[in-house]
């Protein structure tokens, strides 16, 4: 990816270039200077900046602009004096200068909303072949970036192999639960999930702030009738809910519902987030639907409360329809991650002969984002 033309605009403020390809771009001399790449401004170790913003002149404007024999950006700033070499594949790749979408809800290309037409393509992979092959590796943590769950077989059915692999590529996230934590049934549970009954769709711990961005749910025994996972997508659940009542949607993003736990003893957490949360810029960031957890919502101003109900359940329902469920019942030596900012899992009930025993444990998706990365650098290109 080469440049062919770089043209300076108002007075050096604004550069216009234009890629062999035909592309276009502005971008502003001041992002370029606080963006250079030469080892005054980034440390050649580690890439961190080593200027401030304040650092770089008031009046900082390009002097002087090239397009190299190579197809590179050559630059000169002014009053500095000060030039500066960017690769056109790198400036390609941060372009800016583009439409915004006009309404909350978009989300990264990357990301594929899906229903239960999913079924018949479940992402899955071997833990002997991600352990042992990189690319193999990067399919699956791209699977999970993309679709927000993945199942691995292979799993050792030992206690505590669940934080292995956790550990393969992102930290596992200890909590009051522990390092990791046994779903099957108890007498007196500390939590709905250790019984034999049905759980209703769901995000977990939407009480602690921040959230478990990662959990994993691995089978070590599983002899019973029913107990079947379902996993829905939460992403498309609120596009649904955008395209057919948008007020409600918006009423979800505006307002705060508030979660707790207090099931076990010195323990009391609490937050306070949207259902649907999106960015600034309107992209949807994260879903959080917990029915056990919600405590009384007093965020949200009186003659809007039954408004808000109406949008609560109309998002319910939409999380309860079978069409957009994939289920599937885990063997022992299986597990499944979902991204829990994103999807959430359900539990069929299950009888109370038999055996069902699971091993979960939290991580984080900078953990699982960064490791792909790195994957998706030594390959050259984007796992898919």
């Amino acid at each position: 990816m080469t440049l062919t033309q770089a043209a300076i605009r108002e007075a050096g403020q604004v550069l216009d270039l234009t890629w062999k390809d035909g592309r276009k771009a502005r971008f502003d001399a001041i992002w370029l200077r606080d963006n250079a790449l030469d080892s005054a401004t980034r440390a050649p170790g580690n890439g961190q900046r080593l200027i401030t913003v304040l650092d770089i002149p008031d009046d900082i404007r390009v002097d002087s602009a090239s397009v190299s024999p190579s197809g590179d950006l050559n630059l000169i700033f002014a009053p500095e004096g000060k030039s500066v070499g960017y690769p056109a594949a790198w400036l390609a790749e941060r372009i800016y200068d583009r439409p915004r979408a006009a309404a909350g809800g978009w989300t990264d290309p990357a990301i594929e909303r899906w229903d239960a037409g999913l079924q018949a393509r479940i992402p899955r992979a071997e833990l002997g072949e991600i352990t042992v092959d990189r690319a193999a590796l990067g399919h699956w943590l791209a699977a999970v970036r993309r679709f927000g769950f993945a199942v691995l077989s292979g799993v050792p059915t030992t206690s505590g192999a669940v934080c292995d692999v956790a550990s393969a590529f992102a930290y596992v996230r200890e909590t009051n639960y522990g390092r990791w934590f046994d779903v099957r049934a108890e007498v007196n549970p500390t939590n709905l999930a250790y019984t034999n009954l049905g759980l209703q769709a769901h995000t977990d711990n939407p009480y602690r702030d921040p959230v478990p961005t990662l959990q994993l749910l691995a089978c070590l025994e599983n002899s019973v009738e029913g107990g079947d996972s379902i996993v829905v997508d939460g992403f498309k659940a609120a596009e649904r809910l955008q395209a057919a009542a948008p007020v409600h949607f918006d009423l979800l993003t505006r307002h705060c519902a508030r979660f707790e736990y207090a099931g076990s003893k010195g323990v009391r957490l609490q937050a306070r987030r949207p259902f649907i949360e999106l960015a600034p810029d309107g992209e949807l960031i994260a879903v959080r639907f917990n029915n056990r957890s919600a405590a009384p919502f007093v965020d949200v101003p009186q003659p809007l409360m039954r408004d808000f109900y109406a949008a609560y359940r109309h998002l319910a329902r939409l999380i309860e329809d079978p069409a957009l469920a994939v289920t599937f019942k885990l063997a022992p030596g299986e597990l499944f991650i979902v991204d829990n900012t994103r999807v959430l899992h359900a539990r069929k009930s299950f009888a109370s002969s038999g055996s069902r025993w699971l091993q979960g444990c939290y991580a984080d998706k900078d953990g699982l984002l960064s490791t792909l990365a790195v994957i998706e650098a030594e390959r050259g290109g984007v796992a898919s």
